[in-house]
């Protein structure tokens, strides 16, 4: 069967968009075939710096035939319908159609026709130049005098060519014919840029890929992963070091050349007095280089590059190219080293009033003063020093302002960390400023001592109930402040250390401070009774006005007039009185709304490590659940019980009990059988066992709670299954007699009470 063979050659295709090109050429060349009818039997798509290319095996030389049936107006219809159906049918007379019987129209003509399919070429030259003109590159540019038309032709960089092969593996492949901004395809592509430059004629893929080869191309980015890595590995070797593997510096450095030519190079071993981490990113981000080691784990001075090209000097000149920019970018990065150490870090603090963290919340110094608070109210909940936590969380952010992390922000914590220690901080302390940020991701560690771990949670839960206070939480997949990883960063803190937190509480205390620093110009108190906070305003100016020039009042005001607005400030009148001195600043709703969001993250924690997330609502249902490895436990226990033939059967025996009573709840009203039941009304042996087994249930699962032990209390509910199942087996629920069916409903709903106290399972 015939292959397709598409190349489309450019000036450049950036390494950080050739993944996803390749990716998108083949859906959509596939799709808009299988929208034809037209299959095949495999597509792979390749890229290199200069070229998009798409091979399709297996594809028929002509679409398939395809029968149409159409309806047309009944027998006896007059003659212009008659007419009009045989032109639309293509039929010469109305002999050609047949009569079949309609249930609504009676007898009917029917047309049937079969359309020929059309030749797979002409159909590839109607979907590659609307693939063409409308590919999703991220950017892209026009170019040339047709530049000056709007509707002209958009690519990532000049189009240059096009190679668009149709035909088997015994015939000459036909050259698929149309015109892209006045680009017509070929059977001619290019090799290399510098080592053979000329054109390649091809005519089949297996011949395009041996030729690109001999012209020092290697078509498949996975193969240049692979040769990259490999002469690597083997120069690293032969100098008695190992390579630091980085999967993306790989996969870009693939992206960069079509001939990858591995060599190395070597840098003075006075700058590996800076920190290794500092080594290896100035070398990373500036040159794409990778760093070594030597056998104790110690960076070397030496690196690995890539060139894309063979020189006569074998590398020579570019690895001494590449070692005086890599000695240049070192003695900076040696330069802003020793700068930032004269420099303490809570030095650096003043400066942290100039960093604005979010329009609405504040500057980054504003945000430390918070996560001291928080932080310092975590630490004995997680068995840290106080002081030693409040102290991290104080110098946390402070490396921000170091020229080391100006140059590479990736860096930041680490550097904070480096500068902690040097200037004499604890370990602790050191350790958290650099661990705060951490869990980044699924992958990332979680720092498990216990200064860290305060200043972690007190940096995420501030960062989650600030935005979720000024409502910029998360909407479908936009998640421009990373709420979620932050939101599942504090889950994995909580569990893998295996701490007993109240969200709620922390949620609550971090409103608190929030609400203050917000606020801050202002001379106020504050009450907290419940959730509410209340905020009492006194005057700043004379006569209880807003002083007039006072900058930082301007400030909040482009922070949060929404608030000022409740509390009487008119923006039109910006120095008036304000209308409330009183006022409430009432942010009850943000705690439980953030709690179901910790809610929807932990589902998708645990969802991936096989636990499911029905028995996850099922818990959460319940009230004040906030304490997360609490609800884990609880997870786990439900999860085992209802693996049990005992689980699964009184599960049954729940639904139906609950089933009856809501659709007896809808008759009778809400609340109809909250009453307890009256023993005096149970007439049968089977109520009176149920009714016994319900109230030794009732104390034994309470006790069981009360000490944590959801296993047991599982175990207690367990007893509940054989009296439930002759219950249901032997008694009418509703029956005849009033009086006795409300009692057994009344009995069913205590059953029902009884079991949601353990969890929702209704939601199971």
């Amino acid at each position: 069967m015939p292959d397709l063979l598409l190349e489309l050659f450019s000036q450049e295709i950036p390494a950080r968009m050739q993944a996803q090109a390749a990716a998108d050429l083949k859906k959509l060349v596939t799709e808009a075939l299988v929208e034809r009818g037209i299959l095949y039997e495999a597509a792979l798509s390749y890229v290199t710096p200069r070229r998009l290319a798409l091979h399709i095996v297996g594809l028929p030389a002509r679409q398939p035939d395809i029968s149409e049936e159409r309806k047309g107006p009944r027998v006896g219809a007059p003659e212009a319908a008659i007419a009009g159906f045989l032109k639309s049918a293509g039929l010469a007379s109305i002999d050609q159609a047949l009569i079949e019987t309609d249930g609504k129209k009676g007898q009917v003509y029917v047309a049937r026709m079969l359309r020929a399919g059309r030749g797979t070429v002409e159909i590839l030259a109607e979907i590659i130049p609307v693939v063409i003109k409308s590919f999703p590159w991220p950017k892209s540019m026009r170019w040339g005098a047709a530049s000056a038309h709007p509707e002209s032709l958009r690519w990532v960089r000049p189009l240059q060519s096009i190679v668009c092969m149709f035909g088997g593996d015994t015939e000459e492949p036909e050259i698929v014919a149309f015109e892209v901004g006045g680009i017509a395809p070929g059977n001619i592509t290019y090799g290399h840029r510098f080592m053979a430059p000329a054109p390649i004629k091809v005519r089949r893929f297996e011949d395009y890929v041996a030729s690109l080869h001999k012209a020092k191309v290697v078509l498949d980015p996975a193969r240049r992963r692979d040769m990259i890595l490999h002469d690597a590995k083997n120069l690293a070797f032969a100098a008695g070091l190992d390579l630091v593997e980085d999967e993306g510096l790989l996969a870009e450095v693939a992206g960069l050349v079509e001939w990858p030519v591995v060599l190395s190079g070597g840098f003075d071993a006075e700058f590996l007095t800076i920190p290794p981490e500092v080594i290896r990113a100035t070398i990373r981000a500036n040159q794409k280089c990778f760093v070594l080691r030597d056998g104790s784990g110690k960076l070397a001075n030496r690196f690995i590059l890539v060139a894309n090209i063979e020189a006569s000097d074998g590398g020579k000149a570019i690895a001494a190219g590449n070692e005086r920019v890599v000695r240049a970018r070192l003695s900076d990065a040696k330069f802003f080293w020793e700068g930032d150490l004269k420099v303490k870090l809570e030095d650096r603090l003043p400066k942290l009033d100039r960093i604005v963290f979010h329009e609405k919340l504040g500057t980054q110094g504003e945000r430390v003063k918070r996560i001291m608070e928080l932080a310092r109210v975590i630490a004995p909940l997680v068995g840290a020093d106080a002081d030693a936590a409040e102290r991290a969380a104080q110098l946390c952010k402070a490396d921000l302002t170091s020229e080391m992390v100006g140059e590479f922000p990736e860096l930041q914590g680490l550097m904070g960390r480096y500068y902690a220690a040097a200037q004499g901080e604890s370990a602790a302390v050191a350790a958290a400023v650099e661990d705060h940020y951490r869990p980044q991701g699924p992958s990332d560690r979680v720092p498990s001592e216990p200064v860290s771990v305060a200043v972690a949670l007190a940096d995420k839960i501030d960062t989650l109930v600030g935005f979720w206070a000024v409502d910029e939480k998360p909407t479908g997949s936009k998640d421009p402040y990373a709420l979620r990883r932050a939101a599942l960063g504090v889950a994995r803190l909580i569990l893998d250390n295996k701490l007993r937190l109240s969200l709620a509480a922390l949620i609550k205390s971090t409103v608190v401070d929030l609400a203050k620093s917000l606020v801050c110009a202002f001379d106020v108190y504050w009450n907290v009774p419940g959730d509410d906070i209340f905020i009492t305003w006194h005057h700043v100016g004379s006569g209880g006005s807003i002083a007039a020039g006072n900058t930082v009042n301007y400030l909040i005001l482009n922070r949060m007039p929404n608030q000022l607005e409740k509390f009487g400030y008119n923006p039109e009148f910006p120095h008036a009185l304000l209308k409330n001195p009183i006022a409430n600043f009432s942010l009850s709703s943000l705690g439980p709304d953030l709690l179901a969001f910790f809610a929807d993250r932990l589902k998708v924690y645990l969802r991936e490590k096989g636990a499911r997330h029905d028995l996850i609502d099922a818990v959460f249902a319940l009230p004040n659940q906030d304490d997360l490895l609490m609800i884990v436990t609880r997870v786990e226990a439900l999860a085992a019980f209802l693996d049990t033939d005992d689980g699964k059967n009184l599960l049954a025996g729940y639904k139906r009990a609950n089933n009856i009573l809501k659709a007896e709840e809808k008759k009778d009203g809400a609340g109809a059988f909250d009453a307890p039941h009256a023993p005096n009304l149970r007439s049968t042996h089977e109520e009176n066992i149920l009714a016994s087994a319900i109230d030794r249930a009732r104390t034994t699962c309470a006790a069981c709670l009360e000490t944590e032990d959801f296993t047991a209390a599982m175990r207690a509910l367990s007893h509940l299954r054989a009296p439930l199942d002759a219950f249901f087996d032997k008694v009418t629920v509703n029956d005849a007699d009033a009086k006795t069916r409300l009692n057994r409903l009344r009995m069913l709903n205590q059953l029902r009470s009884v079991m949601n106290q353990v969890a929702d399972f209704a939601k199971v």
